[in-house]
């Protein structure tokens, strides 16, 4: 991967909230988190942009439209650069393995020993490690970015994909 200058990050970004059917006090406070993390250290460079001139820092807002990951990219006074569609169909299984770890997460801090949250946590790690390979994967050629980066996305793409 290249250095990054400044300007190739993410500076501002928006959920779809039409896409968010449902959430609790869990979920918005990984929202919150995810979003508060990105927003202070990113990598993000769309590649098609960058070659046309237009450096960030950028402004993004993630939806879900007719079963895809739709990645509005704009500039911080609103000029649109581009839309990237991905495919959500190989992202179907680790959001559900995702789920249901956290699942088992926040069920564990509320009454397991140490030992047992350690353990989860762990393996929740693991899930969310190898969705974020996936993301940057499906993202290659497209946006250069760095693994912190698309484990906080696809924290956010889980968000766009609950359900009441």
């Amino acid at each position: 991967m290249t250095a990054y200058k400044d300007s190739w990050r993410i500076a501002k970004i928006a959920l779809d909230e039409d896409t968010i059917l449902w959430r609790n006090a869990d979920v918005e406070q990984e929202r919150r988190v995810a979003i508060y993390d990105l927003i202070e250290e990113n990598v993000f460079k769309p590649v098609r942009a960058v070659a046309a001139g237009h450096d960030g820092p950028y402004d993004l807002r993630l939806a879900v439209q007719d079963g895809r990951l739709a990645l509005a990219i704009a500039t911080l006074d609103g000029t649109e650069l581009e839309t990237l569609v991905l495919g959500l169909a190989r992202f179907r299984r680790p959001i559900r393995d995702y789920f249901a770890i956290c699942d088992s997460y926040y069920q564990a801090i509320r009454k397991a020993t140490p030992a047992e949250i350690e353990t989860i946590d762990m393996a929740r790690r693991a899930i969310h490690n190898d969705a974020a390979d996936l993301l940057l994967e499906r993202l290659e050629g497209k946006v250069e970015t760095d693994h912190p980066t698309a484990r906080r996305l696809f924290t956010l793409i889980c968000v766009l994909h609950i359900k009441g």
